[in-house]
C-alpha cells in the first residue's frame, strides 16, 4: 500500500520528469545546441531517475530511501544546470527539480 508520504514523493516525480521531457524537446529546438549540451544530459539522466523512483515506491521496493537520496542529487544537479539559462521551459524544470529533490530529500531521510 502507497502511503500518503509515497503519494507527494510519487507526485512531485511525476511532475520532475514531465518537465525534464519537455525541456529536453525545447532544448533541442534551441539556436545554441552547444549551450544546451549539459542541461539537455541532465533532463535526461534526470527524468529517468525520476520514473525509476516513482515505480520503485509504488512497488514498495526495500530500497527507496537510498534510491530517493540519489534522485535528490540527480535532481537538484539538473535545477542548478537549468537555472543557469534564461528559456521558460529551463526555469519551469528547475523549479519542478528542486521541488523533486526536496520530497525525495524528505522521503530519504
Amino acid at each position: 500500500m502507497i502511503t500518503h508520504s509515497y503519494e507527494q514523493c510519487i507526485q512531485a516525480c511525476l511532475e520532475c520528469m514531465e518537465a525534464c521531457n519537455t525541456c529536453y524537446g525545447a532544448c533541442l529546438k534551441e539556436k545554441d545546441m552547444d549551450m544546451m549540451v549539459d542541461c539537455i544530459r541532465m533532463d535526461r539522466e534526470c527524468a529517468d531517475i525520476c520514473s525509476f523512483v516513482a515505480k520503485s515506491m509504488q512497488s514498495n521496493s526495500p530500497f527507496a530511501k537510498q534510491i530517493c537520496q540519489l534522485c535528490a542529487e540527480v535532481c537538484e544537479a539538473c535545477g542548478k544546470e537549468c537555472k543557469k539559462h534564461d528559456h521558460d521551459h529551463c526555469q519551469k524544470c528547475a523549479d519542478a527539480c528542486f521541488r523533486c529533490a526536496e520530497e525525495c530529500r524528505q522521503m530519504a531521510a
